[in-house]
């Protein structure tokens, strides 16, 4: 076997004990998590709004940012939810590139996999005790979740990932919503395979563990684009695709159906400023049909302090060094002008 193995990494309650949270953060959690359970049950018509950074790069910035969308939160509390991404894993089609903080956690050095979890672990900590946010992240290595597990509000399942059997079963003994993005390939079968495993009962080994999960009923989609076989993006946010959605999800036996749609990646075709115009055009969407006014929960946004986008090796503050991002005055009219439009 060509691998070096360079140390043991502390398993996840090491490192919650190294790190844990208090009774006040775990209160805090359960009121958060009851609130967003109800946006997706239907208990609530409120919009739920997953919005941050592409990757969380440095923890100074993301607090700043997350800080910023607590003053708004206030503003539109009673129509938006916000869930503050903080993306500490990265997918990369290649392999090549920067892969978050877990890997990196100051991205101008060398991987660094043990600093990197008690990073991830402190800064949404920090989160939650600065601004009262229990926060969202991509379950890219499903043994890794437990890491953060008593933490987070909402998990996303990536492109790249949703087909694979391991997220899937994991996904189905979580208590938090997990969001299953459509394939690059814009299989929407897959998608729903997935919903559906999600949302089913499993036995299966984790982390060394026989296991067995109930399901999870908060399993719903996340529309984000696709690209064809000549390698264009193309978008799956319009009215006649949340319809087409609405109507797959009525012909299953799913419960609490429901759709997240992603405004950028393939959606935008990465062009950031494009998620502005996006995510009114699918709020429009929703005043023509009650079916899509039920399914759509919410919008899932990248956005930052900074507009745009720069190279890891960059030093402008709060400006995303993966894919381009809307910045903080936009944001913050976008996030009052949905509220309105709602």
């Amino acid at each position: 076997m060509n691998m070096n193995f360079k140390r043991k990494l502390p398993i996840p309650q090491e490192i919650k004990e190294m790190y844990p949270i208090t009774s006040e953060l775990e209160a805090i959690k359960a009121k958060n998590d009851a609130e967003i359970s109800k946006a997706f049950t239907g208990e609530s018509d409120k919009l739920v709004l997953v919005i941050g950074p592409c990757s969380a790069d440095r923890e100074d910035s993301v607090l700043d940012y997350i800080s910023r969308l607590r003053g708004v939160q206030e503003k539109v509390k009673d129509k938006i939810v916000i869930i503050p991404r903080i993306y500490t894993n990265k997918p990369r089609t290649t392999g090549d590139g920067y892969k978050g903080m877990l890997h990196q956690p100051n991205p101008q050095e060398e991987p660094d996999m043990l600093n990197g979890l008690i990073a991830i672990r402190k800064l949404h900590i920090k989160a939650i005790e600065e601004t009262g946010f229990t926060c969202a992240d991509e379950m890219l290595y499903p043994y890794n979740y437990r890491y953060l597990n008593d933490l987070l509000s909402y998990v996303a399942i990536g492109a790249r990932s949703v087909e694979n059997q391991e997220h899937r079963l994991t996904a189905s003994g979580l208590d938090i919503p997990v969001g299953m993005k459509n394939p690059t390939s814009g299989d929407i079968s897959v998608m729903m395979n997935s919903i559906t495993a999600g949302q089913h009962k499993h036995t299966f080994i984790y982390r060394g563990w026989e296991v067995s999960t109930e399901g999870n009923p908060l399993t719903h989609a996340i529309l984000r684009g696709y690209v064809n076989k000549h390698g264009q993006s193309l978008p799956n946010y319009h009215y006649e695709d949340l319809a087409h959605l609405a109507e797959t999800y009525a012909k299953t036996n799913l419960v609490n159906p429901g759709v997240i749609v992603d405004t950028n990646h393939a959606n935008s075709g990465k062009k950031y400023l494009e998620q502005i115009r996006i995510a009114k055009e699918i709020l429009h969407s929703t005043r023509h049909n009650s079916d899509v006014k039920k399914l759509v929960k919410g919008l899932m946004i990248e956005s930052y302090i900074e507009d745009g986008a720069q190279k890891p090796e960059g030093c402008t503050y709060g400006q995303s060094i993966t894919d381009p991002c809307l910045g903080w005055e936009k944001t913050e009219r976008l996030i009052l002008d949905i509220a309105e439009l709602r």
